[in-house]
């Protein structure tokens, strides 16, 4: 199935619409939004993706998320990828943005956050185990070479903010 996004500059601006697959093959940017999920206790979600997917197969990360449509706004995008991906309604906030090299396509990465206090309900087709790990945890297991390297990026950005100054 063909997935249309906008082909966007250096200062996310929109060139034009494209195929995602061809937007991944010739390394033009597109819009990608990434949702960070906390439970109460403030431990994050990590997730390992199915083996028959064509992004990251059977690698772990700890970001949900995915590709902006075509005239979606980054909230909109947010929250259908958080209700797709977790199974909840939601709206994430927005955190950072950063233009991710990616290893397989350079992307915008709109990084939102959101806390759940309820089970959530992964959508099999993109999760296949997950777990709640701490801050600690998660920086451990993003040290092996099963972690999506785009999330690795996205980890050391996102600890690194909340760091005193």
């Amino acid at each position: 199935m063909s997935e249309l996004v906008e082909r966007v500059d250096e200062r996310d601006e929109v060139l034009g619409v494209v195929d995602r697959d061809e937007a991944v093959r010739h390394g033009w940017l597109h819009r990608v939004v990434t949702i960070v999920c906390r439970d109460t206790t403030g431990r994050i979600l990590v997730h390992r993706r199915p083996d028959d997917v064509s992004r990251f197969p059977g690698l772990y990360n700890w970001l949900l998320g995915g590709a902006v449509k075509v005239g979606e706004p980054y909230q909109d995008a947010v929250a259908r990828e958080f209700k797709e991906e977790a199974g909840l309604p939601g709206q994430p906030r927005f955190v950072f943005k950063f233009l991710c090299r990616g290893v397989i396509s350079p992307y915008w990465n709109a990084v939102h956050e959101i806390v759940v206090d309820q089970p959530v309900r992964p959508d099999p087709a993109e999760i296949a185990w997950y777990a709640w790990l701490t801050e600690d945890e998660l920086a451990d297991l993003a040290r092996q070479e099963t972690f999506v390297s785009d999330g690795r990026d996205a980890l050391t950005r996102y600890l690194a903010r909340s760091i005193p100054t």
